[in-house]
């Protein structure tokens, strides 16, 4: 059996600045015991390569499933994983994703979606896999990942998530630091960390190496002195810096370097800035009034000796001011008045917001109302659709900015074209950001400004010898702002050569900056005789990691034979190298025995971030209806039925965004059976509707219909099929069950359900299965659709019910107290004859106080 890693496009931007590494949170289930977890990090100047290592055994009489759960950063690219099951290893391998592909598609079509990645915050992902052990068998997961630190506000920022769920015997943290430069300071801290458990992290640092432990014991790890729950849940935080006695560090190591180039005590650069900002009717309510709170904030931040302005864009475009303003006292006084008074209205004029606020900064640049010395930058900030074509806007923007100066991107919530936003802005030499539509987004939206807020250099370059180097990466840069800090990489044609000259220049505040600086293998080797804390050729994967990621960032914004050729170059080093990236996927192999089943991993896009993990289910509606609505962060589920009369359609998911409808119309028995007090219903028809693509896909038990326009396609269940269209892949799986997948959106399993023709009361039916519905928006709803978001609950109050196998409790939900009942609901994806028993809490009345509303709510008057 075989578990697939997939990647798919990954945001670079998302979090640029922090690493990340969450600490894994192997679940505990009837009789499992983590005996052991540890994440061993070796940072080797800035490049981090982590190793989690988790070790369970089966204490239970018969085989268990065990679960490895752990949280990576958005931009590491994982490098290996493997199982140890017994002695045995199985081992990962790195294939292109094409390759892989038709495992994927055969692993979905069985239902199977046994390991993950996806989305689970702002700046994290989550990597799930989980294996059936034998009685008294141990499992090692040894999963390693990389990634280049990047600096930000002064500081190298390491942040672990530490929640194991249990008490476990050998529990450690251990961060190693190399820095050739040396370190100046090193700290650690955890928002778990109570006064006892502060002296249980070690921290020591000199000259160039730094060390930080975390190993509580059992009793430390209590909640409480007789308790057995574990009070390590929450973030444990690494921050350190290192000294800089010069502007820049060479290194050269085995015919590669790696130029990390970050002056300091540098006068700081006026700036120019222009703010256009959506106030489109979408922006409404709580969105426009964290945008004027996090506006009032920046312009307590302006310098006196700043140029800045408003433009506004909603059906029409409004600006503050004719032109540039000079941040005075009194200036800033009436901006604040007018940020106050923003408001709502209209449309999105995206493309004349822009625009205008292009011409604008030319105008000022070419009046000379600005310091010639300064830095001009735009930071447009949306949470709709452009009211013009994409592809229009982005010519104009380019032609009118001409790489002059940065366009940063802010796009609001997950109703904006993020990679219309990201594409126009690594165009313009900037970079765009998702605001979170969460409480805080007026702290995101300031936090993003104090990042550029203090330029100190423009028009940077480092330059290399171009007879001596081959495959550089990026070496020119618009901007460099304080606290930051560029690296540059490269191989050297002779790989024997030991030395390197670098020409370096930049505008600074007063006057240009300009210098030569060299080095020679020996300096490196001498700082680098302290060799334990040292992985390998770490700075040939640095070099690796660092071209991969700009050659994807470059792929983005390319098309024909520029976009092939990046493709080309960053799966060959992505092979090379090893890196799980968005050309390549992983697979393990696992044993075959104890129903272990294939499992897939998704590398989210920078999308809506929504964390749901399938470990054995998806969301579901099978049966009578039967509604299965995975909770992972519960590893629970909840279920309810709909009883309904046949005929009825009820409207399974609903998203306006990307135009994807499910209906299901209810069927019933033969005949109505006299004993029992609520009638049998079933799906006997499914619609599905991609108004975007024009599409509709009709389902009953006897045919399969494709409408795409006016043209119709029927397939029976006798068909085996694949189909590939535009936006559209239709598996069919004879006698069995159906995958549709709609471009880059959700994909739907739909089992069908046979019976014997003869059987006097039960007829045919379907059941239907939603994977992947993190692609879908964020404004989805329907009696399926609803639960795609995250959704919590509390179980309280555990008693007897009036079936002693099933007791009942009361669940909190949505401000609601309910009683529910412990049962059992069945999953037919791997087997539609018996199924598979998903334990639940199920919701009476028709899902009363779970569900938005009633359930006759969801009832609409036909299928499409």
């Amino acid at each position: 059996k075989q578990m697939l890693l997939w990647s798919c496009l990954r945001s670079h931007i998302c979090s640029p600045f922090f690493f990340f590494f969450s600490f894994f949170n192997l679940q505990v289930v009837n009789g499992i015991e983590i005996y052991s977890m540890k994440i061993d990090s070796k940072i080797t100047s800035r490049f981090a390569h982590n190793v989690i290592t988790s070790r369970a055994v089966n204490r239970g009489n018969v085989h268990k499933e065990v679960f490895f759960d752990v949280e990576l950063p958005k931009t590491a690219f994982i490098t290996n994983f493997s199982m140890t099951i017994d002695g045995v290893t199985y081992p990962g391998t790195i294939k292109e994703k094409e390759v892989a592909k038709k495992q994927y598609e055969k692993a979905v079509s069985k239902g199977q979606t046994a390991g993950l990645v996806k989305a689970s915050g702002r700046k994290t992902e989550k990597f799930t896999v989980s294996v059936n052990i034998e009685a008294a068998s141990k499992v090692t997961f040894e999963l390693t990942y990389e990634e280049l630190l990047k600096r930000q506000f002064g500081k190298y920022e390491m942040f672990i998530k530490v929640k194991p769920k249990q008490l476990v015997k050998d529990f450690e943290i251990e961060v190693n630091i190399f820095e050739p430069q040396g370190i100046t300071e090193l700290e650690a801290e955890g928002t778990f960390i109570t006064n006892d458990l502060q002296n249980i992290i070690k921290k020591t640092f000199s000259d160039k190496k730094g060390h930080i432990s975390f190993r509580p014991t059992l009793d430390q790890q209590r909640t409480c002195a007789n308790c057995s729950q574990s009070v390590l849940d929450g973030d444990f935080t690494v921050r350190y810096d290192v000294k800089r006695t010069a502007p820049d560090d060479l290194q050269i190591v085995n015919g590669y370097f790696v130029h990390f180039f970050a002056p300091t005590n540098l006068p700081k650069l006026p700036k120019n800035v222009i703010f256009v900002i959506d106030i489109s009717g979408s922006m409404s309510g709580r969105e426009i009034q964290q945008t004027r709170e996090a506006l009032l904030k920046i312009l307590d931040d302006i310098k006196e000796d700043d140029f800045f302005n408003f433009i506004l864009f909603g059906s029409e475009v409004q600006t503050w001011k004719e032109t540039l303003i000079k941040a005075t006292p009194e200036n800033l006084d009436e901006a604040r008045k007018f940020v106050r008074g923003i408001d709502t209205a209209g449309m999105t004029n995206l493309h004349g917001g822009i625009m205008r606020g292009i011409d604008m900064l030319n105008a000022a640049h070419e009046r000379n109302l600005v310091h010639k010395r300064s830095a001009s930058i735009i930071i447009m900030l949306t949470d709709g659709q452009p009211n013009v074509g994409k592809f229009e806007i982005q010519e104009h923007v380019k032609k009118a900015i001409e790489g002059k100066y940065p366009l940063y991107n802010l796009g609001f919530g997950y109703g904006v074209d993020y990679s219309f936003l990201e594409k126009m802005a690594l165009e313009n030499k900037g970079l765009a950001r998702r605001i979170y539509p969460d409480s805080d987004a007026a702290l995101q939206l300031q936090g993003f400004y104090d990042e550029v807020s203090n330029p100190m250099l423009t028009d940077i370059e480092l330059n290399y010898p171009e007879n001596e180097i081959s495959d550089l990466t990026k070496n020119s840069f618009k901007h460099f702002y304080d606290g930051s800090e560029i690296v540059v990489a490269g191989r050297f044609i002779d790989n024997n050569q030991n030395h390197l000259t670098v020409d370096v220049r930049g505008e600074g505040a007063n006057d240009a900056l300009s210098y030569t600086t060299q080095q020679d293998a020996q300096q490196t080797d001498k700082a680098f005789q302290e060799q334990e804390y040292i992985f390998g050729d770490y700075i040939e994967r640095l070099w690796a990691y660092l071209t991969i990621e700009q050659l994807l960032e470059k792929r983005i914004a390319a098309t024909g034979e520029e976009k092939e050729n990046l493709t080309a170059k960053a799966l060959d080093l992505s092979l090379k190298y090893k890196f799980v990236t968005p050309l390549t996927s992983m697979v393990v192999t696992k044993p075959e025995d104890y129903n272990n089943q294939d499992g897939i991993a998704d590398k989210p896009i920078e999308a809506a971030p929504q964390s749901y993990l399938y470990t054995s289910f998806a969301f579901t509606v099978d049966g009578d209806p039967h509604f299965i609505i995975s909770v992972p962060q519960k590893e629970d589920a909840i279920c309810f039925n709909i009883n309904e009369n046949p005929g009825a359609v009820l409207n399974l998911i609903n998203d306006p965004v990307t135009g994807i409808t499910v209906n299901g119309e209810l069927i019933g028995d033969k005949r109505a059976n006299s004993d029992a007090k609520i009638q049998n219903t079933y799906f006997g028809k499914l619609g599905i509707a991609n108004k975007h693509l024009d599409l509709k896909l009709t389902v009953t038990p006897e045919k399969i219909t494709i409408q795409n326009g006016n043209e119709k396609t029927g397939f029976t269940w006798l068909d085996s099929v694949t189909l590939q269209q535009e936006g559209l892949t239709l598996i069919i799986n004879r006698k069995k069950n159906l995958v549709l997948s709609m471009g880059s959106s959700a994909s739907f399993v739909i089992v069908l359900h046979q019976v014997w023709k003869k059987h006097p009361l039960h007829q045919d039916f379907l059941g239907l299965y939603t994977l992947e519905s993190d692609k879908l928006s964020e404004q989805t709803h329907g009696l399926l659709g609803q639960f795609f978001h995250p959704i919590d609950f509390t179980i309280l109050e555990i008693h007897p019910g009036s079936d002693p196998k099933k007791p009942d409790a009361t669940m909190i939900v949505k401000n609601n107290e309910l009683t529910v009942t412990r049962g059992w609901q069945k999953d037919y994806r791997r087997d539609p004859k018996h199924g598979v028993d998903i334990p639940c809490w199920f919701v009476h009345n028709n899902g009363a106080g779970l569900i938005d509303g009633v359930h006759t709510d969801y009832i609409v008057s036909s299928l499409f």
